[in-house]
């Protein structure tokens, strides 16, 4: 079976990314494009980004992944360590994460390493989860195979009667990554797929160098 999709078009006209107006350091240039997105455009969630690992297979493999905090020096999301992506992270740190924001028409492509954050900063977002959600990170064995649904959410029951009343505390397993950026790409659509790329990479003395890229 076949479907052709090559009338699937669309002319990008709702914005421009010049060189001469881009600041020094890609980190406000993210904060300013990603408060712009959540603030004025219909975005369900805003902190969905691609997560792109080298599989321990040496397949490269890509899931969307919630980004929970960045700041100067990356960018952080949490998971448990014991799976997929947490062990394929643990062999080759090296990750892309991206953005793409349709009703923007923005899209953000970063390059970095990736490493477990300190784990009083863990304990501190596991504590800020929903209890939910807490119960749910000690149920699940993430990407371990199941027989079927019902013994999952059966475990959960069971953890809901073992702690209820208690605190709940993070699983050892389960905690935040820091993907430290070298390299990132800002791409703002424009018409005739003429469109704006913006390139920093980062250099030995820590400063950024910043080149526009042919579309």
């Amino acid at each position: 079976m076949e479907k052709d999709l090559s009338d699937y078009r669309k002319s990008y006209e709702k914005g421009e990314l010049l060189l001469g107006s881009v600041p020094d350091n890609p980190i406000e240039l993210f904060r300013s494009w990603f408060t712009e997105v959540d603030t004025h455009f219909s975005v369900d969630e805003t902190n969905a980004m691609t997560l792109s690992t080298i599989g321990v297979d040496l397949y490269p493999k890509s899931r969307v992944v919630l980004l929970k905090k960045f700041t100067h020096e990356g960018f952080i999301f949490y998971t448990n360590y014991d799976s997929e992506k947490g062990k394929a992270i643990q062999k080759n740190p090296n990750v892309c994460l991206s953005f793409f924001w349709h009703s923007a028409e923005r899209q953000v492509i970063i390059k970095g390493k990736a490493e477990r954050i300190a784990e009083n900063l863990s304990d501190g977002y596991f504590e800020s989860r929903p209890r939910g959600s807490q119960l749910g990170a000690i149920a699940s064995n993430q990407s371990e195979v199941i027989k079927d649904r019902n013994k999952l959410e059966a475990k959960l029951k069971n953890l809901e009667i073992e702690y209820e009343g208690q605190e709940i505390l993070r699983p050892k397993n389960w905690g935040g990554f820091i993907v430290k950026p070298i390299e990132l790409e800002f791409w703002q659509g424009r018409p005739n797929r003429l469109h704006d790329r913006i390139r920093y990479q980062l250099k030995e003395n820590l400063n950024w160098k910043i080149d526009r890229l042919s579309p």
